[in-house]
């Protein structure tokens, strides 16, 4: 069965306008150039994942005309080694158990319907019902984005696609390198944000992040840029350096924008399966994070990792890397993503 195939048909990635929506527009509105483009693009992206889960689903429900103990305890199996989680694959199959105990007979047939029901049940109570997708970004105040994560994780690069994604929907976007630790950190965003047509901020090797974020701000409000993307250090050093380095950047970003961080969005690489779990248990532990961009999909079977952590951290999935292009960083919509995930 392909009830794995991340994202595999019939997906359907919002236009670069649709970043600055709150609701999702239909697919009817959309460029049809665009989303057969990012169709193809999650297809190749994602065939890695799609055919590992393939054969080990095939195989826990091969030559089995019903659901049973045995089937359970193999699929079961499946989404642990897929980097589901421990924690989201025993509420997936307690949920499988009370439906079988419901509805009495159950066929191995019906598990993939039983399967997509569950896990957007399960992806909707972590994130919530609220249709919400890209940036809320609105007219008035610059909307800034602080953006963390341990180095390796595709962070820089992660901020130059979001950027010109921002640029190319008609926003003016203005970067910060508050990562002054990492040698070459400042040069690298500055090529993106070249790349990209940002404006860059930024001080020497080892400058105060928190300077740097203040000089990016006021900057960006004296020009009246739309949104702000603030690249921080990606040290895995001690929980309460990384606290204290976190919240006195957004204490000073406060003194300038009052609300701001709007959103303090965490770049894990997917590749790293349950080593994503422990970077987010890191930085959802040092500050309040509230999306999360996951990348590198296309490089791994361990595309799963997806729902464990929406799940396990109950913090929203903003973004998905599915290739290294400037424009292969696409909109995470769960609903397309779990009718992709099961295919036809």
């Amino acid at each position: 069965m392909t009830i794995f195939a991340l994202f595999y048909t019939n997906v359907s990635i919002m236009g670069f306008f649709d970043l600055f929506k709150s609701k999702k527009s239909s697919e009817e509105e959309q460029q049809p150039e665009v989303v057969e483009q990012s169709r193809r693009d999650l297809d190749a992206g994602l065939e890695k994942t799609k055919q590992g889960l393939f054969s080990k689903i095939a195989r826990a429900v091969a030559g089995r005309s019903t659901v049973d103990a045995q089937v359970l305890d193999e699929l079961e199996e499946v989404l642990i080694t897929s980097d589901v989680g421990v924690d989201t694959t025993v509420k997936i199959i307690e949920r499988i158990e009370e439906r079988v105990a419901r509805d009495k007979y159950i066929g191995s047939e019906e598990l993939q319907a039983i399967l997509h029901d569950e896990i957007a049940r399960l992806m909707e109570e972590a994130e919530g019902k609220v249709e919400s997708f890209g940036l809320d970004v609105k007219e008035g105040m610059p909307y800034v984005v602080m953006v963390v994560g341990v180095n390796g994780a595709g962070k820089t690069t992660t901020i130059g696609k979001l950027a010109a994604q921002l640029v190319r929907a008609g926003k003016r976007v203005y970067i910060g390198a508050a990562d002054t630790f990492r040698a070459a950190a400042i040069d690298q965003l500055a090529v993106w944000a070249e790349r990209a047509g940002a404006t860059m901020i930024s001080q020497q090797m080892g400058s105060d992040p928190a300077s740097v974020a203040y000089d990016t701000l006021k900057s960006a409000v004296a020009n009246g840029a739309d949104v702000v993307l603030i690249d921080t250090a990606g040290r895995l050093h001690n929980k309460v350096g990384l606290m204290n380095e976190l919240t006195k950047i957004r204490n000073v970003m406060a003194k300038v924008i009052p609300d701001a961080p709007h959103e303090v969005m965490l770049v894990l690489d997917g590749s790293t399966g349950q080593n994503a779990f422990e970077q987010a248990r890191q930085f959802t532990a040092a500050t309040k994070v509230t999306s999360l961009a996951i990348t590198k999909l296309d490089g791994t079977a361990k595309g799963g990792v997806v729902i464990g952590i929406s799940d396990s951290f109950r913090v929203p999935v903003r973004y998905i890397g599915v290739g290294e292009g400037i424009d292969q960083l696409k909109i995470f919509d769960r609903h397309e993503f779990v009718k992709a995930l099961f295919g036809k």
